[in-house]
């Protein structure tokens, strides 16, 4: 009965789209679900409208109020445009960035978008071709804009496209803007998007950003001699047909890297990824054509961005000589270790420096900032909450680095979103001093783990898509709060963090406040042996993601194989509890 309810109300919402206010293309793909007996398809792309979650608006391409197309952008552009108005109705002239990546249909969201803006008397400055999302944060900055777009699936699978909104700092939108700008966003009915663009107030940018941009990149570079001495070190570098082509490939060279091989196959510009199954770095498929590569020429070092280019992945030879790739938090760790090390070493470092993490990110960052004596910041996973805690301290403390797990990394404060083209030309620098000292990027991390400590990390995403998956991942995190574990892998559970109440229980039952922006629906557990369990539905995917974390020793820079064998089985372990 529920199910036939749910039928008549999507029927009734698609009918409406057989109006003249959609193009015939449109009609005829809605046309086509209603008369299908499956109402399957029906109801995924008519059940819900789509809606901003992290990473603001994604979703699958096609017709649907719940799908990625010309009239979800258009609404959503619209509802900006207004409450741009709105917000800065005593400006002359407000103005927006609107940039895109690689993606189907990217350019012609971009295109569109950039109409609607200027239909409503915005300036537009509109990138001539794909660029990096943080050129476009950047951009918002540099040319004083109060707000901006980026038309991106980060490194979502080839059938997604996405809308990232950002503004007047740069940093994707917080609160109160967020729901301000959904709540103008749901006002909007088709007849009001205004798609009669004005030419006169768009603008085209290009190279002449680009220039800035990297000469402010360039500027992070912390020990310019140590490239100078090591300026031959073997790059291989894919952007896995994405907005990275643009930029890193010179930033590297800018920087003074003069040994650097592209991936050919993968500098073609695809929004199909023709050769790979996800182009996602986090993945080791994604990077095997680049290692192939590596292999050829004997490199130094492998790195990937993703479609947009704001994170990198790697991979790095071990101390047998095999490639072997580093994951999100040992990157972010990487590169934190060095930035601290190198800024303490040349007599950069200052009192008011101070470093950002996420919650779920590995807790030895945390180890290294205090053993260094440097502020580390914890905050939500999403570069947004980096962002902020840059922008809370500006003019007060200067912001030195900060990252995720998820490959994300930030070396600057003149972008507020991770950054694949600063974190590649770093990472090239961190390789560089390695080799100055007659070791791999593998020997550093390996270092870290005997002074520090060792720890593992492992994310397990479990996969809900529609609307039955939506509900099954509620259903789970209303179970983990209603009965939460007593013991987790052997160990006993010593404190949970439940960000939804923003309250700590430890196991005695004492309960604290949580010091966080806002709620947030995330659940930690802590165990008396150094695990770290966090739960959380993603805010851009179908997915539950759990973060694992476990500890251990390692006495000596060789005994990585045991403590990671170790490692493992406490990880299975949880995952046994956990019932993942």
């Amino acid at each position: 009965m529920e199910n036939q309810e749910l039928i008549k109300q999507v029927t009734e919402k698609a009918e409406k789209w057989l109006t003249p206010a959609y193009d015939a293309e449109t009609q005829a793909e809605v046309k086509r679900m209603l008369e299908n007996p499956d109402k399957t398809e029906l109801i995924e792309c008519f059940y819900k409208d789509l809606e901003f979650g992290t990473g603001g608006l994604r979703g699958i391409m096609g017709a649907g109020s719940n799908r990625m197309n010309i009239y979800t952008v258009g609404a959503a552009t619209q509802g900006l445009a207004n409450y741009l108005n709105k917000c800065f109705k005593d400006k002359e002239q407000i103005s927006v960035v609107v940039g895109h990546d690689c993606r189907n249909n990217s350019r012609k969201f971009a295109e569109i978008s950039a109409d609607i803006f200027s239909a409503n008397g915005i300036k537009v400055y509109l990138f001539d071709d794909l660029r990096p999302t943080p050129e476009v944060s950047f951009a918002i900055r540099h040319l004083g804009c109060q707000s901006g777009i980026n038309l991106t699936a980060s490194h979502n699978p080839k059938e997604y496209n996405g809308y990232k909104a950002y503004w007047d700092d740069g940093a994707q939108v917080l609160a109160p803007h967020d729901t301000a700008i959904i709540d103008e966003v749901n006002k909007v009915t088709v007849e009001d998007i205004k798609f009669q663009g004005n030419k006169d107030l768009i603008q085209i940018i290009g190279e002449d950003i680009d220039k800035v941009y990297l000469d402010k990149v360039h500027t992070l570079s912390i020990d310019p001699e140590v490239i100078k001495r090591q300026k031959d070190l073997s790059i291989v570098y894919t952007p896995l047909h994405g907005a990275g082509r643009v930029l890193i490939p010179a930033s590297l060279k800018e920087w003074g890297f003069e040994n650097v091989h592209c991936v050919p196959e993968q500098m073609v510009k695809s929004g199909d990824f023709p050769t790979v199954i996800s182009p996602n770095p986090e993945n080791a498929e994604a990077l095997s054509m680049a290692i192939e590569l590596a292999k050829k020429i004997d490199a130094d070092i492998v790195m990937a961005s993703d479609p947009d280019a704001d994170r990198v992945g790697m991979a790095c030879k071990d101390d047998k000589g095999e490639w072997v790739l580093i994951n999100g938090n040992q990157t972010c760790l990487l590169f934190l270790y060095y930035i601290i090390k190198n800024r303490i070493a040349t007599g950069k470092m200052q009192p008011t420096d101070f470093i950002v993490k996420t919650i779920v990110t590995t807790e030895l960052i945390k180890a290294v900032a205090d053993k260094n004596k440097i502020e580390m910041l914890d905050c939500y996973t999403g570069f947004k909450w980096i962002a902020r805690e840059i922008r809370l301290r500006e003019g007060k403390q200067q912001y030195i680095g900060g990252g995720e797990e998820s490959y994300g990394f930030l070396a600057e404060d003149f972008v507020r979103d991770k950054d694949a083209v600063s974190a590649c030309s770093l990472l090239a620098e961190i390789c560089a001093w390695a080799k100055d000292q007659g070791k791999t990027l593998y020997d550093i991390l390996m270092d870290i783990y005997v002074e520090y400590g060792f720890s593992k990390e492992t994310t397990v995403n479990v996969v809900k898509p529609g609307k039955s998956g939506a509900d099954e991942i509620k259903a789970m995190m209303d179970n983990f709060r209603t009965n939460p574990p007593k013991e987790i892998g052997g160990s006993a559970v010593s404190l949970i963090k439940d960000y939804k109440t923003l309250k700590a229980t430890d196991a005695k039952g004492n309960v604290t406040d949580l010091d966080m922006p806002e709620t947030s629906n995330v659940l930690q557990y802590f165990t008396e042996d150094g695990t770290k369990i966090s739960v959380r539905p993603s805010g851009t995917e179908p997915k539950i993601k759990f973060y694992i974390e476990v500890k251990g020793e390692m006495g000596c820079s060789k005994c990585y194989g045991n403590a990671n064998a170790e490692a493992e089985k406490k990880v299975e372990a949880v995952r046994k509890s956990l019932g993942i």
